[in-house]
């Protein structure tokens, strides 16, 4: 049973907010459980602080336990002043106002994190893949949900580059999940392609995670919200089994996430928000423009502040660069050993096109430029183009689209398409 309430033109109040959850939970039967809450890291827009408070309202004098596990993925552990402004309190407020209540980064870094809940087999992945994959998966997760009675996913859904739209079992894989389930998910999107996927609810990857999704052993409740227009409030909260409340959260976000223009613009300036703190993350913005990008065209990622390609990728990276599929699937030999899952950003980040392996000729369809803190030479290294950053006033490009000329003034979250 889901219970929800969405909002194509308004959000939820904070009273609409608890009745959903109050409703939800008390149906849950928590009590004398250990409740272990799944939440995305500072990297997603999410009311986290919001509900942090009012699961402990409602939860902590009924549960045994509730903690927090950070969805990281594998993005860098979180320090202890990032988790303060993620979950609105400070330690020393936690252990006042939350007693009992531990917050924990997914150490993805460490193997002694994980634990094998069993494997898709290869034939099951062909079916699942439509042909693209043909292997085993190991279906690796970290351990510390045996630890709990009950797992409660709660998190934002968007328009995604890999999986369709984000959120629901894509908390568990790839977001507490091993290396394994990540990097074929993320390469199997890669194979389909991020303009093709993006915005698109049914998806073999997310066939694939909510495959992985049913070895896990532990009973889950998914929070599925979904962000309104103003970037800030919710739009819409649904509550029950994982797959059908992120599909009523889907629902909604394709209404208030999706932008649907006439023409294809010929060049756009998209501007990466301060949670975007490294390109691995900060690239959505090119993967929510792509579509709506003409043959051509160009993607201008503006983030003067942003200095870094990935904090956990970097080096892989500088080593690789920016390509697009076809350069990796033709030249699989040589590339086939590096994570599958920073091949997949790379392909994606740098958009469809072609490579001849006759005449080593590369042509995406489309430019990226980076106007970041991150210098020309590096930006050259991996493929990318560059502009200085204090050459752009991005007043000089609003207003322009009847010239074929975007503005985005929050690049990642707003998949823009063509009719």
């Amino acid at each position: 049973m889901i219970t929800g309430l969405g909002y194509t033109d308004g959000h939820l109040s904070e009273d609409e907010i608890r009745d959903v959850l109050s409703g939800a939970l008390s149906r849950a039967n928590l009590a004398g459980k250990r409740v272990l809450v799944i939440v995305p890291d500072s990297t997603r827009t999410a009311p986290i602080p919001l509900f942090f408070r009012i699961l402990y309202e409602l939860l902590g004098g009924e549960v045994a336990q509730l903690d927090y596990l950070i969805a990281l993925g594998t993005h860098r552990p979180m320090e202890e002043d990032g988790i303060s402004r993620l979950v609105g309190a400070t330690a020393a407020e936690r252990e006042a106002r939350f007693p009992g209540v531990v917050v924990h980064n997914h150490r993805w870094d460490l193997p002694e994190t994980f634990l094998t809940l069993g494997t898709i087999p290869a034939a099951e992945m062909d079916a699942i893949s439509e042909g693209r994959l043909s292997l085993e998966v190991p279906v690796t997760i970290n351990r510390m949900i045996l630890d709990y009675d009950q797992l409660v996913i709660c998190g934002p859904v968007f328009p995604h580059e890999v999986v369709g739209f984000s959120g629901g079992h894509k908390y568990f894989f790839p977001g507490i999940s091993g290396p394994d389930v990540i990097d074929v998910s993320h390469w199997l999107g890669a194979l389909i392609t991020s303009k093709a996927i993006i915005g698109t609810k049914r998806t073999p990857v997310r066939r694939m995670i909510d495959r992985a999704a049913s070895f896990v052993p532990v009973p889950t409740l998914c929070m599925a919200f979904v962000i309104g227009p103003d970037h800030h409030s919710l739009g819409g909260l649904y509550v029950g089994p994982a797959e059908e409340a992120w599909s009523r959260a889907a629902d909604l976000s394709a209404r208030l996430h999706v932008t649907y223009v006439d023409r294809p613009f010929t060049r756009a300036l998209t501007i990466a928000p301060p949670l975007y703190d490294d390109l691995w993350t900060a690239a959505k913005g090119m993967y929510k423009l792509e579509p709506a990008i003409a043959d051509g065209g160009e993607v201008v990622l503006y983030a003067p502040a942003l200095t870094e390609i990935s904090y956990t990728h970097g080096a892989i990276i500088d080593e690789v660069g920016y390509h697009v599929g076809d350069f990796f699937i033709k030249q699989w030999d040589r590339y086939k050993e590096y994570p599958w899952g920073v091949l997949s950003h790379c392909i994606a980040a740098r958009g469809v096109g072609t490579y001849d392996a006759k005449t080593g000729v590369e042509e995406p369809r489309i430019k990226l430029t980076l106007a970041t803190g991150i210098p020309r030479e590096r930006c050259e290294r991996v493929n990318l183009g560059y502009l200085d950053p204090a050459s752009i006033d991005p007043e000089d490009w609003a207003g322009r689209e009847g010239e074929g000329i975007l503005l985005v003034t929050k690049g990642g979250e707003k998949l823009f398409r063509l009719k």
